[in-house]
């Protein structure tokens, strides 16, 4: 762990899955997305930084960008910390990204990956996008597009068999550049049980 992967109180901070898996990545091979100007998972733009989220990510305003997704509640830090340590303890499960502005110490975008294990296709597993967001003073930039296509890449190689997520009607545009197509006969379904 680095000098960078300390929180200001000095408490050692730890992220959510082993950061080399996205240094790792072949980006530049399984990319589907075109950027102009480029950006890369190594290079998002200037002073930012994509990574995995971390623990000390809640003084970084992240639960405040996902409230620009969602209702998202009056989190507590203890409530956080607490979920964060579930989701850690899960390994191999849940693949969480953030990008954060360094010049302004903020998380300004992120997604999730959840890999969902099966007994079908002999013990196979599937990925599952969820939460992708980037704050508005940041849109227009391809973050949500570099976001995307990180978790694709990413699903690959912790040997998914396939891919999905759900979306608005207005976003299938955006989502079929990254090889996602509606499936005939397949309908997103929900039950919500809460507001």
């Amino acid at each position: 762990m680095t000098s960078n992967d300390k929180q200001a109180n000095g408490v050692e901070d730890e992220p959510l899955f082993d950061p080399s898996i996205l240094r790792e990545l072949d980006f530049e091979h399984k990319s589907r997305a075109t950027y102009n100007p480029n950006i890369s998972p190594q290079n998002p733009g200037e002073m930012l930084k994509l990574r995995p989220l971390y623990k000390s990510d809640y003084d970084k305003g992240y639960m405040n960008l996902l409230s620009q997704l969602t209702k998202v509640g009056n989190v507590s830090r203890e409530e956080f910390e607490a979920r964060f340590n579930d989701l850690k303890g899960c390994g191999d499960t849940y693949y969480i990204v953030v990008i954060e502005d360094m010049s302004l110490n903020q998380v300004i975008g992120t997604g999730s990956l959840v890999k969902e294990r099966k007994f079908l296709r002999q013990c196979a597993s599937r990925g599952r996008i969820e939460d992708i967001v980037v704050n508005n003073a940041y849109r227009g930039k391809q973050l949500g597009k570099l976001l995307l296509d990180v978790l694709t890449i990413l699903c690959q190689k912790i040997d998914c068999y396939k891919l999905s997520l759900e979306c608005l009607d207005g976003m299938v545009k955006f989502y079929k550049q990254f090889g996602f197509d509606k499936e005939d006969g397949q309908n997103y379904m929900v039950q919500r049980f809460h507001d």
